[in-house]
């Protein structure tokens, strides 16, 4: 029987921690991935949130407020507090709509809240690398 070695690449674990990692990353987009010293990665996080929230923002999508007892209203905030930092400066800029006008906002809507969500991927991202369990190329 032929002996069989592994070939797999040796993950290093962060010295910093996981739980900073990931939450540097759901303030600020990229900003965990930085931490790690992965500054392509994001800078490429940064931007693409930024500019999906600041589209959202543009086509006058809705920002969400979890108050209105609407459970779709409560979903939405989720998704949009996904990037809490973009989100706290919209509504403290009174940057956002609070009603759907057209069609074009509610595609916006869905920019910003898919915006907020790919940030908690990214955050998670970020989080895994730094705790070791995913190997960083």
């Amino acid at each position: 029987m032929a002996a069989t070695h592994s070939t797999a690449i040796p993950v290093r674990q962060s010295t910093l921690s996981p739980t900073v990692v990931l939450l540097a990353g759901w303030l600020v987009p990229g900003l965990g991935h930085l931490l790690l010293k992965k500054p392509i990665r994001a800078a490429l996080l940064f931007v693409s949130v930024l500019v999906m929230f600041c589209l959202g923002l543009a086509m006058h999508g809705k920002t969400y407020t979890p108050t209105t007892g609407d459970p779709l209203d409560v979903l939405g905030f989720v998704g949009q507090a996904g990037a809490i930092g973009l989100y706290a400066i919209a509504k403290i800029a009174g940057i956002g709509a609070t009603q759907l006008s057209d069609t074009l906002s509610d595609y916006g809507t869905k920019f910003v809240v898919v915006a907020g969500l790919l940030n908690v991927m990214a955050a998670v991202d970020a989080q895994s690398l730094a705790n070791g369990r995913k190997a960083g190329l």
